[in-house]
């Protein structure tokens, strides 16, 4: 196939160019690099099978971009950490609105499939636990964090009119939390903040009193379930995600182990309309995918650890 991946320059979209690759697959990937970084995809600067694009997809029908036949479409194009959407405010919404409908029309053009990374955040502080594909949600619709979950709940209706109105073959994947190499040092989300902290020997940020919950996914898992999704007859939204729900307490705690660190924890205030709790049920990907993630937290976590060590941090144990 020929294939088209928005937001490739990002932690995700890096990964997902990579896989495609491996399987043989043509891959032009675009991104704006407001949040993505280019040395994600350094490493295939000399490969003939990917061609890469600096551009925003919420401006393409202005610069007449056309990436010509393409067989399939993944949309990953958005900042994804709290830190980022929140400085991107009108960018992030942007993306999920405007960005979203100038893609799916570039699938509806080729007649290519087309797939939406979505996320668990269109839960909200989600009320029913754990999260199924029929919770419809509780969020916040003027809180700082709408602009993140309005902008991915609004793209799920679009790609679904698409879907019914335009018979695009289009499928939505709920996205959670998801670790692992390329997750920027520090970028707002907990491993990577932990990591970064931990080799730096400085104490360990945790919001609120720490008992709140995630459950956490390495990424050549969550990959794996994206591409499963992606060929598919599945067009409603599918969670992809780590059953595994553990405190934010212990996911230091499983830092602190794998660094070998002895940071103590500095406790700050929980952010607004920060969820309390986060688990996928993912009955509907073992059903219709035959998928689960198959790697722990701890061996995820030892897999990342050779990134964060080459990023610049280094041991330095208090």
């Amino acid at each position: 196939m020929r294939v088209l991946i928005t937001g490739a320059a990002g932690f995700l979209g890096s990964h997902l160019t990579d896989r495609l690759l491996g399987e043989g697959h043509s891959v032009l990937g675009v991104d704006n690099l407001c949040t993505g970084d280019i040395e994600n995809l350094a490493h295939l600067r000399r490969e003939p099978r990917f061609a890469f694009e600096e551009l925003d997809i919420c401006e393409i029908s202005g610069r007449q971009f056309d990436p010509g036949r393409v067989d399939y479409v993944f949309n990953f194009a958005s900042p994804a950490s709290p830190p980022e959407y929140l400085r991107l405010a009108i960018e992030t919404l942007r993306v999920g609105s405007v960005g979203t409908e100038n893609t799916l029309k570039i699938a509806q053009k080729y007649r290519a499939g087309f797939l939406h990374a979505s996320t668990s955040e269109c839960y909200g502080d989600p009320l029913e636990h754990p999260q199924t594909e029929e919770y419809w949600g509780n969020v916040n619709p003027v809180g700082p964090r709408s602009v993140y979950d309005e902008a991915k709940r609004y793209a799920e209706a679009l790609v679904m009119a698409f879907h019914r109105s335009c018979g695009v073959n289009t499928h939505l994947v709920r996205i959670f939390n998801t670790y692992g190499p390329r997750l920027r040092p520090g970028d707002g989300r907990v491993i990577s903040n932990f990591m970064k902290q931990a080799l730096r020997g400085e104490p360990l940020t945790v919001y609120g009193d720490g008992n709140q919950t995630r459950s956490f996914c390495y990424v050549d898992d969550l990959i794996e379930g994206i591409l499963r999704l992606s060929r598919s007859s599945e067009h409603l939204p599918v969670n992809i995600g780590n059953p595994n729900e553990i405190t934010i307490l212990e996911c230091a705690q499983a830092v602190l182990e794998v660094t070998g660190s002895k940071c103590d924890l500095r406790f700050e205030a929980l952010p607004t309309d920060d969820p309390t709790r986060r688990r996928p049920d993912i009955t509907k990907a073992r059903t219709l995918l035959e998928w689960e993630p198959q790697i722990s937290l701890k061996v995820g976590l030892q897999r990342s650890l050779q990134f964060y060590r080459e990023t610049g941090t280094q041991f330095a144990y208090t």
